[in-house]
């Protein structure tokens, strides 16, 4: 869900309303501020005055509280933990955008639709976490144009239109992040390799060859590992293989939530719920089980026929990640980036040139046509 900072009558580090809504004004000419990428500070756009973000020490992760997850599942959380937006729907992506006061109809960050539907109010954890911007929109325009002009096969013309000084949309992402303890008994065979002797015909008489056999021993252990903020995307408006491609993030950096870094940009609530974070999140951590009951089993190869993984002091955090998004539309196409605005690292929809592509074929054809010709000769 996309939830949007907003803008009002208040200084310092502005008091949220009962609906979550904070606002800041510039202490000099009582104009909007916004948070300045890769600093701790809100700075003016119409007169330059620089406000610091108060209590901004950079301790970072150390003061995140991490939260009994078993108990929030059970029984949720108190009304403090929890806060109320209304929220449109972009029947494009699936992105769930929060409005300003008054406001009826907006633009999806995402995908540049309009969003017209109104989903009413909803009920969410505020996060616990943030992890500040650090590049600028200018930053990862450079990053998405770089990207592209690396791509083979891309139309120079879009290339030349993300280079336009086109609007980015700054967004922090969704995710949950999720901890657990694990204790896995597991069953399976072990593979070692060894070799026989085999004489085969051939056209030039018998053949001696070594053929590769494997020696299966029944196996029995146990494995046990300690999981640290396993990171699972919370909404769905981004594709997975984009949030995959974005990774890794450096999340030391992150701070306890403060709506100050979200002025001048937007926050994506989540779409995917607790639950399902946590069912994906120890999928994620069965497959890692899996590699370690690999490495115990040992042998050439292995046979996995049953493990029975334990969680014990799961716990989780809700947090958000800086992404820049940008949606353009080219030659009656949607084409739509995005940049991890801690690392620069760039995803977005791969475009393709029909005339680029034919060129290289025919290139091709001449390249082996001449090979060709002088080997027949």
């Amino acid at each position: 869900m996309m939830q949007i900072p907003k803008v009002g009558r208040s200084s310092g580090s502005g008091p949220a309303d009962p609906r979550g809504e904070s606002h800041y004004q510039c202490e000099s000419c009582g104009a909007d501020l916004r948070f300045a990428p890769g600093q701790t500070r809100l700075v003016c756009d119409h007169c330059g005055h620089v406000q610091d973000i108060p209590a901004a020490t950079g301790r970072g992760m150390a003061r995140l509280r991490e939260i009994p997850l078993a108990q929030t599942l059970a029984k949720g959380l108190p009304e403090p933990e929890m806060e109320e937006l209304r929220t449109l729907s972009c029947p494009n992506c699936g992105a769930t955008i929060e409005l300003h006061n008054g406001e009826h109809a907006t633009e999806c960050p995402f995908c540049a639709t309009p969003v017209v539907t109104d989903t009413g109010t909803r009920r969410l954890i505020k996060p616990q976490g943030v992890l500040p911007f650090q590049l600028t929109e200018d930053q990862a325009r450079a990053a998405l144009s770089k990207w592209l002009g690396s791509l083979w096969f891309a139309p120079n013309g879009l290339t030349r239109y993300a280079r336009k000084g086109r609007r980015m949309s700054g967004i922090y992402a969704p995710f949950w992040t999720f901890d657990a303890a694990t204790r896995t008994r597991y069953t399976g065979q072990r593979g070692d390799a060894y070799y026989e002797s085999r004489t085969v015909q051939t056209d030039k008489g018998p053949r001696t060859q070594q053929v590769r056999r494997i020696r299966w021993t029944p196996v029995a252990g146990q494995v046990a590992r300690d999981f640290d903020d396993v990171v699972i995307y919370a909404a769905r408006s981004l594709p997975p293989g984009y949030v995959q491609a974005l990774q890794p993030w450096d999340l030391s950096a992150l701070e306890p939530y403060r709506r100050d870094y979200l002025a001048g940009f937007s926050a994506e609530g989540y779409t995917v719920e607790l639950h399902e974070g946590h069912h994906a999140a120890q999928a994620e951590m069965i497959r890692v089980i899996q590699t370690d009951i690999r490495r115990d089993i040992g042998g050439d190869e292995q046979q996995i026929a049953s493990m029975d993984p334990r969680f014990s002091d799961e716990t989780f955090k809700h947090i958000l990640l800086p992404v820049w998004t940008a949606a353009y539309r080219f030659r009656d196409r949607s084409y739509r980036f995005v940049v991890n605005a801690q690392t620069g690292r760039v995803q977005g929809d791969r475009p393709w040139s029909a005339w680029k592509i034919a060129f290289a074929l025919l290139l091709a054809v001449i390249v082996i046509g001449a090979i060709a010709y002088f080997q027949s000769r």
